[in-house]
């Protein structure tokens, strides 16, 4: 039987596609093209057998797992089915997840062969060409290569890296999200994270990099994610790239498809804010995570930020309008109490991002706060994804807390379902936002947004000078905004013949009037009285909304 290897990844959506597996092709093809090799991807939602018939139809004599904390669980439970049908197949995982924890992970799971640590470009076609001329591989032949008997660091490359980007990758690609890197390593070494512990920043050509951009944005994809560390760590480097979208946006780069970065905010230089000025709307997502405002917090975990230029940066984008601004912290870090999380929580907030993600530590293999118990005590949980459960600063109760809060967070404020309602509530009652969201959390999960509305509103019309009409108007904007069938939930609907008359007003005036093939979504607001009426052509790009249009009640345009 022919030797061949199969390349497998186990993604968290259908919508995503790890480029890992493409990366280990691409390395193959270059350092050993004899080697017959494939790549399988598949998704944790997927049922398991259809995945392990899938593996079994290729009978390949090696395959390898990329492995991260969302697959972990999924992926050995599937190498156990492999190894039981398959005994004399040679299974190796490598990824973040066995990267660094390579000696407990053989120890405790009998049908993993090897793990190979690090980046594997260059070790796994030399693995694999051992493996092929029935040699045992060996940490001397094979960097990174982890077994029983010796633990190797992780690999670390130098330079370029062969490109994923082949026909095969574009083909099997689909219209999914798509990946791209145009460096390695990180200039940081936070103390949560693994992106220190991969090298210091190597930068890719600029000329692989515009071809790449080409590549993918032609793909029929509508986001290119890159997934450098820190986007802007080198400003050339990034401005560059900056530029070259923004030349060939409309042209030889579809309009529409979204760019995604990941920013160090403190460090933005001047150059790449007049170049993000002239982004088209919708072009640009920009992620920038300030994990904290507690300076001692932020020292603690070895986070170099300055917070003052920070908070004004993230200003300074936000107000642009023409891209999509996510800022996230992170509970559960050392010295922070809830009040004082509750602050960083408030800071953030009026920083107007459109998107604020309350995320929870996690405790990764490899990371500082998991290898230095000492300097970092906490309680965690030990199955995957690693979660703060407790630290010296946070009682159980006070995480209970946050994770309502972060629910409530995420379904009135990142879902852009209740943005006005919101808004309203934080002007009426005076509540800081972090009270606000806090007290408003709570909903059982899965709840229909129809049955979330009527909650969120019996929550909200009980609270201190809120004024039951102007409630009512936030609720119904919101809902029009993001519901593209114009109905509302039935807490907000009243039985009224004047908003018959208004339709008929409307669609009376040439310039109200909804043209055809147009579906519109039209009420009444009690306390602004006026009528609303949004048509469902184009959302924003940015804040993914339908326009509002409102009319006095008394001003009905007529003929």
């Amino acid at each position: 039987m022919e030797f061949s290897a199969l390349f497998c990844v186990l993604n968290a959506k259908y919508i995503h596609s790890s480029p890992a597996p493409w990366c280990l092709l691409a390395g193959v093809k270059q350092y050993a093209p004899h080697i017959n090799a494939q790549v399988l991807e598949a998704t944790i939602n997927e049922k398991e057998d259809d995945v392990l018939v899938r593996i079994l139809s290729k009978a390949p004599t090696v395959v390898t797992f990329t492995c991260y904390i969302w697959n972990i669980t999924e992926t050995l439970r599937l190498t156990k089915r492999i190894k039981n049908e398959l005994p004399s197949i040679i299974i190796a995982l490598g990824g973040p997840e066995v990267s660094y924890n390579a000696a407990e992970m053989l120890a405790t799971n009998n049908e993993i062969d090897y793990i190979l640590s690090g980046e594997g470009e260059e070790s796994v076609p030399a693995f694999l060409s051992c493996l092929e001329k029935s040699e045992a591989p060996t940490p001397q032949i094979v960097s990174g290569l982890c077994t029983r008997e010796k633990i190797s660091e992780p690999c670390v490359l130098d330079g370029e890296v062969p490109s994923p980007y082949t026909p095969e990758y574009l083909a099997a690609l689909g219209g999914r999200i798509a990946y791209l890197e145009t460096s390695r390593g990180c200039p940081y070494s936070c103390a949560f994270c693994l992106s220190g512990r991969c090298g210091k920043p190597r930068y890719f050509s600029l000329e692989k990099s515009f071809e790449n951009i080409l590549l993918l944005s032609n793909s029929g994809t509508q986001t290119v994610k890159f997934i450098d560390r820190t986007f802007n760590a080198n400003p050339a480097h990034a401005n560059a790239i900056l530029q070259f979208i923004l030349g060939n946006y409309g042209t030889k780069i579809p309009a529409g498809v979204c760019f995604h970065f990941e920013l160090a905010g403190d460090i933005l230089r001047e150059e790449t804010f007049k170049l993000l000025q002239k982004a088209p709307v919708g072009a640009f997502q920009l992620e920038i995570g300030m994990q904290s405002f507690c300076e001692k917090t932020l020292a603690a975990v070895r986070r170099k930020t300055d917070t003052t230029v920070l908070k004004k940066n993230i200003q300074r984008l936000v107000a642009m309008q023409n891209m999509h601004v996510h800022i996230d912290l992170i509970a559960g870090l050392p010295y922070e109490n809830i009040a004082t999380f509750a602050q960083s929580f408030n800071t953030a907030y009026a920083l107007g991002a459109n998107m604020l993600q309350l995320g929870f530590l996690k405790l990764l293999y490899g990371s500082a706060m998991r290898d230095e118990p000492q300097e970092f005590p906490c309680e965690f949980s030990l199955t995957p994804p690693y979660e703060v459960t407790s630290t010296p600063w946070l009682a159980p109760k006070d995480i209970a807390i946050l994770r309502s809060t972060e629910d409530a967070l995420e379904r009135i404020y990142n879902s852009g379902r209740f943005r006005e309602t919101a808004a309203y509530m934080l002007a009426k009652t005076r509540l800081t936002p972090f009270d606000f969201y806090t007290q408003i959390g709570g909903v059982p999960a899965k709840t229909p947004l129809d049955e979330y509305a009527q909650i969120l509103y019996e929550k909200c019309v009980n609270m201190p000078n809120v004024e039951k009409d102007f409630l009512r108007d936030a609720m119904v904007c919101d809902m029009l905004s993001i519901n593209s069938t114009g109905k509302l939930p039935k807490c907000l609907q009243v039985k009224d013949d004047m908003l018959r008359k208004a339709v008929i007003a409307l669609s009376q005036n040439p310039e109200t009037a909804p043209k055809k093939g147009i579906k519109r979504g039209t009420a009444l607001l009690y306390g602004a009285k006026c009528a609303v009426f949004v048509d469902y052509t184009q959302k924003n790009a940015v804040t993914g909304r339908y326009l509002l249009h409102k009319c006095a009640i008394d001003n009905l345009p007529r003929k």
